[in-house]
């Protein structure tokens, strides 16, 4: 049995808890929480509460701590977890700049514990089946590539944390993120890139961008946004083939071919589990955390999420944010 600390009880912590409730051989012990909000969780919850994770560790027996705190706080809660000698999950994005992933990861290293970062798309049905085209070249090679994630302003974030770009990198870490890290998984690391961007005056972040990046052979397009309007959110992607055309939307995974019409492919994950917050039931949280835990069980790296993949994402990310609007790598 694995027993796991949750550190941070917003949202995505009350995911975590409700998927690890379901994975066989895994168990939640206990939470930190600084919140009034998160401590009533807890007790709601019936497991203890810890004001820091010395504290948790010093009074329950765990082997991973998984966190799920804002932004600008996983270094420090990485650091400490890893330096009280626990396995690491932790939320996306791990860092918002390169040097700190770096030191996260060589502290684990040095350590021999397990580092692992949440990016769950990796472990949605139509990403297996996405990169099982890709590697196979059933369809031959892709051509062109376009990823789509735009939604209304969230209005979730406390103390407005998730606007400040020094704390939350804002639009590209918290939004484009899952869509880079699909595209470097997917393709490598982009031989350049360039990105418009769009917004009201005096907020201090760009509400809207449209990003190019190019391979030797393929461009890959994309676009995130938090538009100022009562706007749904929405995500979807297509990669066209040589042979067909792959597309998922609101609908779906269809499959288009020449003179074989559309072909809708079964997506549904094996097990469903509610999440508590704006998302339908979903097996990809499930996936993630069975996933990572197997890893250190069997004291292996994933083989899905992976380091180079992981800082490859921060460093351009890092440079549309903090840098420059365009490089050639």
């Amino acid at each position: 049995m694995i027993r796991v600390g949750i550190v941070g009880l917003g949202g995505m912590g009350e995911v975590h808890y409700r998927n690890y409730d379901k994975i066989e051989d895994a168990e939640v012990a206990a939470f930190v929480s600084t919140s009034t909000k998160g401590k009533e969780k807890a007790k709601e919850l019936g497991l203890p509460h810890y004001g820091s994770i010395k504290e948790m560790v010093e009074n329950e027996d765990i082997q991973v701590v998984d966190i799920c705190t804002p932004n600008f706080l996983h270094k420090e809660n990485v650091m400490e977890a890893l330096n009280l000698g626990k396995h690491v999950i932790v939320e996306k994005p791990m860092a918002l700049h390169k040097s700190d992933a770096e030191k996260m990861f060589a502290l684990a290293e040095k350590k021999k514990l397990k580092l692992f970062v949440a990016h769950v798309l990796q472990f949605t049905k139509e990403m297996e089946i996405l990169r099982g085209y890709v590697k196979s070249k059933e369809l031959g090679r892709p051509l062109d590539g376009y990823f789509l994630r735009i939604a209304g302003k969230p209005g979730w974030s406390t103390d407005g944390w998730l606007f400040k770009k020094e704390k939350s990198g804002v639009i590209p870490f918290d939004l484009h993120i899952h869509d880079l890290d699909m595209i470097v998984s997917l393709f490598g690391k982009p031989k350049k890139y360039s990105y418009t961007s769009a917004g009201n005056e005096g907020i201090g972040y760009r509400e809207q961008y449209r990003f190019t990046y190019s391979y030797e052979d393929l461009h890959v397009g994309a676009e995130a946004a938090w538009f100022d309007a009562d706007f749904p959110f929405t995500q979807s992607w297509r990669i066209y083939f040589e042979k067909g055309l792959l597309v998922r939307e609101k609908d779906g995974l269809i499959l288009y071919e020449k003179n074989k019409g559309e072909r809708k492919i079964d997506i549904t994950d094996k097990v469903l589990v509610s999440t508590g917050i704006n998302l339908p039931p979903t097996g990809m949280f499930y996936n993630e955390l069975t996933h990572f835990l197997e890893c250190i069980r069997e004291g292996k790296e994933s083989s899905i999420v992976t380091k180079d993949q992981v800082l490859t994402v921060i460093e351009l990310l890092e440079e549309i944010v903090f840098g420059r609007q365009e490089k050639e790598i």
